[in-house]
């Protein structure tokens, strides 16, 4: 039976392991506490690139001989480049694993568990799931629906324009906004534009000014390639990736043949890039959170799909007008009842601007 203990010491697992949210893919991001006799003996979470994993860092930091590890996710039970950590746990004597989530992975779906009860280790499953399914949307997701978790980004004043008829949009929001945005960036495996962004903002998408060591892949969405390899992006593809998600079939133009970018081939629907098949595609590639900032169009698109898990919006006080360029492409509703709808889960005021976090229903 879970006690007020089991959540705190749970929720705590959970925000340990989210610090490895946008670091660790295409693993989950796990935290792990070992307490006895109500003292908290060592704490782990995922490391960078997957491994060790959670349990394994915490374990190598204290004698568990009779305590209970708080772990956010099912242990794994398959042998990969490490061995299983239900075995880990077997071995170092914990008595008791209390776990937030099961493991949706086939190779551990419940065996992690069960091992652990076969060897006598008392198991309590379900606390704080929710906080922790959260956390892993989209290794979930990946496992479950074969996509990434979502999040789209906007940023625009009070009347929607994300810049002016002329195209200026050099800086909508402010500087503190701005940086938020960049530690947002940080938190997700893969920062996605559509060809019409890069083509117009030459963008960077790295993370700055936040003294990160690590930093997300870079993903432009554009059908027939026609992006400037001198270009930011393609300059610095061989330090940071650069992912191109193109139409399959497509002969791969003589400029970006020799350039270090990856291009991927995608499916084609109503002349435009099938957003599902651009998903898969990054899933399949091992990749679990996406971050999107536009432009419009791919938004709309994104939208229109149903694979918008999570909006993010800074509105600056500011008004444009009619004649500004709107923050979404055309979704083609003809009835409000059929508009996709999110729920307000944040609100926070960011130097001058506000930032709201709304999530799908």
């Amino acid at each position: 039976m879970e006690s007020r203990a089991d959540r705190r010491f749970m929720l705590l697992a959970i925000a340990l392991g989210a610090r490895g949210l946008g670091r660790v893919w295409p693993n989950p991001a796990v935290g792990c506490v070992i307490v006895r006799d109500g003292r908290i003996l060592a704490r782990g979470w995922t490391q960078p690139g997957g491994r060790p994993h959670a349990e394994a860092m915490a374990l190598a930091g204290c004698d568990a001989r009779g305590a209970t590890a708080y772990v956010s996710l099912e242990p794994c039970a398959h042998h990969g480049r490490t061995p299983p950590c239900c075995d880990a746990l077997i071995a170092a004597g914990v008595a008791r694993v209390v776990t937030a989530l099961t493991d949706p992975d086939p190779r551990v779906s419940g065996q992690g568990h069960a091992r652990l009860r076969a060897a006598g280790v008392i198991v309590e499953e379900g606390v704080e799931t929710e906080a922790a399914a959260l956390v892993n949307a989209g290794f979930l997701l990946r496992v479950t629906e074969g996509r990434p978790w979502v999040t789209l980004k906007l940023a625009q004043t009070l009347d929607g324009r994300i810049a002016t008829a002329s195209g200026e949009s050099r800086w909508i929001t402010g500087a503190e906004a701005r940086r938020a945005v960049h530690a947002l960036r940080a938190r997700h495996d893969a920062v996605l534009v559509g060809g019409g962004t890069a083509r117009a903002d030459d963008p960077d998408l790295t993370v700055r000014d936040l003294g990160v060591a690590h930093q997300p892949v870079r993903v432009v969405a554009s059908r027939g390639l026609d992006l400037d390899p001198k270009g930011r992006l393609g300059r610095t593809a061989d330090d940071v990736p650069v992912w191109l998600l193109h139409a399959e079939g497509l002969p791969v133009p003589d400029a970006w043949a020799e350039n270090a970018a990856r291009l991927i081939g995608c499916a084609v629907k109503d002349n435009a890039l099938n957003p599902r098949a651009m998903l898969t595609a990054l899933a399949d590639e091992g990749i679990t959170r996406v971050f999107c900032e536009g432009g419009g169009a791919l938004a709309a698109s994104l939208l229109g799909a149903g694979v918008v898990d999570e909006l993010v919006v800074f509105t600056a006080g500011k008004l444009i007008g009619a004649d500004g360029v709107p923050g979404m492409g055309a979704l083609g509703l003809a009835r409000l009842a059929d508009a996709p709808r999110f729920d307000l889960v944040g609100f926070d005021r960011v130097g001058c601007d506000t930032y709201q976090i709304w999530r799908r229903r």
